[in-house]
């Protein structure tokens, strides 16, 4: 079975500035409570959580994509960093969706 991926800006930020810590940025904070969460998540092994350097959405952070083969893919932004359940809720529906389509 192909791995579905949800990508995670780990640069993302709402605070702009030239002395951000991209290891304690919004981001980065969101991504760890992803991989803790997917540990025990019982889809763990069909999807995967894959940091990126960034999405390219700097003006509307945080920023993760859902991408699966043959399906649609999602892009997400201004996701609160403190919804990485929610996150993963949405990832199970797109894991079971035959396109992508989530309702």
């Amino acid at each position: 079975m192909t791995k579905h991926i949800l990508f995670v800006c780990k640069s993302c930020n709402s605070v702009h500035s030239d002395n951000v810590n991209y290891e304690k940025s919004e981001g980065a904070v969101l991504l760890q409570q992803l991989l803790h969460l997917h540990q025990d998540w019982s889809h763990q092994d069909e999807f995967e959580i894959r940091p990126v350097g960034c999405l390219w959405t700097c003006s509307n952070p945080c920023a993760v994509a859902f991408s699966g083969t043959n399906k649609a893919t999602y892009l997400f932004t201004k996701v609160p960093f403190a919804q990485a359940g929610a996150l993963l809720q949405f990832g199970e529906r797109y894991l079971n969706s035959k396109a992508g389509d989530v309702p």
